[in-house]
């Protein structure tokens, strides 16, 4: 029987990242992947990722993160790995009072 070892990625993207449809392109493709957590445009002009699940799941939504949809300009991905919570019941599209949202 194989473990599948499940994690938390907190994710920021920076460069050109708001008013792009970067959240919905996030979103889909954790869904897609079965992942549970959050996407939100922060206030400092980044996006902000919280994801968990299986951990090869959260590293190929990474590659996805990398990549950005094709109007985005992604500059840097900075990552950070953390425990699993089973915090999430699903993956949400959250909004932080950011103009652009």
């Amino acid at each position: 029987m194989t473990v599948v070892e499940s994690a938390r990625l907190e994710a920021s993207v920076r460069g050109r990242v708001h008013g792009v449809g970067f959240r919905y392109f996030v979103a889909v493709r954790a869904r897609n992947l079965g992942l549970t957590g959050f996407v939100l445009n922060d206030q400092d002009g980044s996006l902000r990722v919280v994801a968990e699940g299986p951990r090869a799941d959260l590293e190929a939504l990474l590659e996805h993160l990398h990549e950005g949809p094709a109007s985005s300009i992604v500059e840097r991905v900075n990552e950070d790995w953390l425990p699993y919570t089973g915090h999430w019941g699903s993956f949400s599209i959250e909004s932080s009072g950011h103009r652009g949202d």
